[in-house]
């Protein structure tokens, strides 16, 4: 018995780190753990963003949302905070956005290798907890996968042909759309139970203990025969 979980998620999205991680250890305590499986889906925050395109993370929060940058720094060391919390690594300043096109085309790439999570990990540890810039340079997009234990020859083949791929991250994405998923982290268990946003790891355990529940059987069960119990057994009836 499986329950399938899809994760749509955005490499810029610092709730998408948060919420992997408390998904990750309410699945580390969900009983029936191996017989979850993960599939990590493509969701671009801005998917208008050329290719190339980096900017710094505050003053894009502070214009986007209508604040001063002080207070976008501000958000940014709240959600530090909470990071840290957990035991993650998280940079509050001097961070930067941009188009994560071919972030998503290679994840699908590593899920044909049976290592969208290891890449995965490394694009989230690359953006939020290493000093260096991540995105607009494909080296360094390079750089973080060989590191990651990929084929340095094989990534730059995908990165090179701005076809691969690129179907089925758009395919995420209108499907992400008619799911009715307007942000991210989004889960999906089963294509039966929905969970928006970087829950408490309570939420994320109370959802697996569903989806698995309606895989069980429901016996039904037919009675009367003599049989043992606790109080023991039925005596046979005398004439």
């Amino acid at each position: 018995m499986t329950v399938e979980v899809e994760i749509w998620t955005d490499i810029n999205c610092p709730f998408c780190y948060l919420g992997k991680a408390r998904f990750e250890e309410a699945l580390e305590g969900f009983p029936h753990r191996d017989g979850v499986r993960v599939v990590h889906k493509s969701f671009e925050l801005d998917p208008t963003l050329p290719h190339g395109h980096s900017d710094a993370v505050v003053p894009h929060i502070a214009e986007k949302y209508g604040i001063s940058e002080a207070q976008a720094a501000a958000n940014e060391r709240g959600i530090g905070a909470q990071a840290e919390a957990m035991g993650l690594e998280y940079r509050t300043e001097g961070r930067d956005f941009g188009s994560s096109f071919d972030m998503h085309r290679l994840l699908h790439w590593a899920l044909e290798l049976g290592k969208q999570e290891t890449l995965l990990d490394a694009l989230y540890a690359a953006n939020f907890a290493e000093d260096a810039p991540l995105f607009g340079d494909t080296e360094r997009l390079v750089q973080v996968a060989v590191n990651a234990g990929f084929d340095e020859a094989s990534v730059r083949a995908v990165l090179a042909d701005s076809t691969a791929y690129a179907d089925a991250v758009r395919a995420d994405e209108a499907e992400a759309a008619r799911l009715g998923a307007r942000g991210v982290p989004f889960f999906v268990l089963d294509r039966k139970y929905g969970v928006s946003g970087a829950q408490p790891a309570e939420v994320f355990a109370q959802a697996l203990e569903q989806a698995w529940s309606d895989h069980a059987p429901e016996l039904e069960v037919i009675g009367g025969a003599d049989a043992c119990g606790p109080d023991g057994c039925a005596l046979p009836a005398r004439d």
